[in-house]
């Protein structure tokens, strides 16, 4: 089954609610990437949040970016989504099997460091979200940023379960959030549900649909399901689109690296394809350059 997100609100429309399975997201990503366990539970966290931040957004053209950067040995993680449910990332460093002894958590991994949030919603500037990692284990870091940067409280679910192997075998999460003069006995109610509930990938690895997971969550709280969408890893890398690049950097530095009269190989980070250009491929580039500044 592919993976998804789910839409709904509760309380009467005073919290809304985005849940996703994301196993085939976490998984193609391991396996692109080749991650060592720690770096495939953290990467595989991001990139479920990407997918139920990506689904709050409201137009398809808009585009989400999450960038941790910490002072732990995996250094840090990028992730982009979109509002059409297209998710990729990458890790800074893969493999931690050779720089660590025993297994790390994904906090130790991370270390101290930030979190920055840039959406791009189409207008001049991008909005640009920041704030301080609280303990590394990414939705603790995402609930504090929602309630420092946004002022939305909200409370962030993410998990990633392995085999012996290190593939994955469950990936989801969810973030809920409550709307501006929310009832008390609303927020008692779902705080009392939330504590109650085991996580949501030990009851997807149990069998358990998302629907019927959430439907228990809210059970007394009027839960109504408005959509599901498809989510997947999907990158949009091109040699259209590094041929472009490759356009934009410097004259001279364009010259240089034809000089070398070697072939050049640029990988993408994102899916680690690559892309190969003969001193002939960047010869016709920088002719086709100089012939748009004519």
């Amino acid at each position: 089954m592919p993976d998804y997100v789910l839409k709904a609100t509760a309380g009467n429309g005073q919290i809304r609610v985005f849940a996703a399975t994301t196993t085939g997201l976490a998984e193609t990503a391991r396996r692109l990437h080749q991650t060592s366990p720690v770096v495939t539970q953290a990467l595989g966290r991001l990139l479920t949040a990407g997918a139920l931040m990506g689904s709050m957004m409201k137009n398809a053209d808009e585009l989400l970016t999450l960038k941790i950067a910490g002072d732990g040995p995996l250094s840090g993680l990028l992730v982009t989504a979109d509002a059409k449910g297209n998710v990729k990332g990458y890790p800074y460093v893969s493999d931690l099997s050779d720089t660590i002894t025993a297994p790390l958590p994904v906090s130790a991994a991370i270390g101290s460091g930030t979190l920055n949030v840039l959406k791009d919603i189409g207008l001049k500037e991008p909005y640009v979200g920041y704030a301080p990692l609280v303990s590394g284990e990414i939705a603790e870091d995402l609930t504090y940023y929602y309630a420092q940067s946004e002022q939305i409280p909200t409370s962030v679910s993410l998990g990633v379960l392995l085999n012996d192997d290190g593939s994955v075998r469950q990936a989801g999460g969810f973030i809920i959030q409550l709307m501006p003069d929310t009832d008390d006995a609303v927020i008692d109610a779902l705080e009392a549900a939330l504590a109650a509930t085991p996580s949501l990938t030990k009851q997807l690895d149990e069998g358990k649909t998302l629907e019927t997971i959430i439907e228990v969550l809210f059970k007394d709280l009027n839960l109504k399901v408005s959509k599901t969408e498809i989510i997947r890893f999907f990158c949009d890398c091109s040699r259209q689109r590094i041929t472009k690049a490759l356009m934009s950097i410097g004259k001279d530095d364009l010259v240089e690296i034809i000089s070398d009269q070697e072939d050049i190989e640029i990988n993408c980070d994102f899916c680690q394809e690559k892309y190969h250009f003969s001193p002939e491929d960047l010869q016709s580039i920088l002719d086709h350059r100089a012939g748009k500044e004519a």
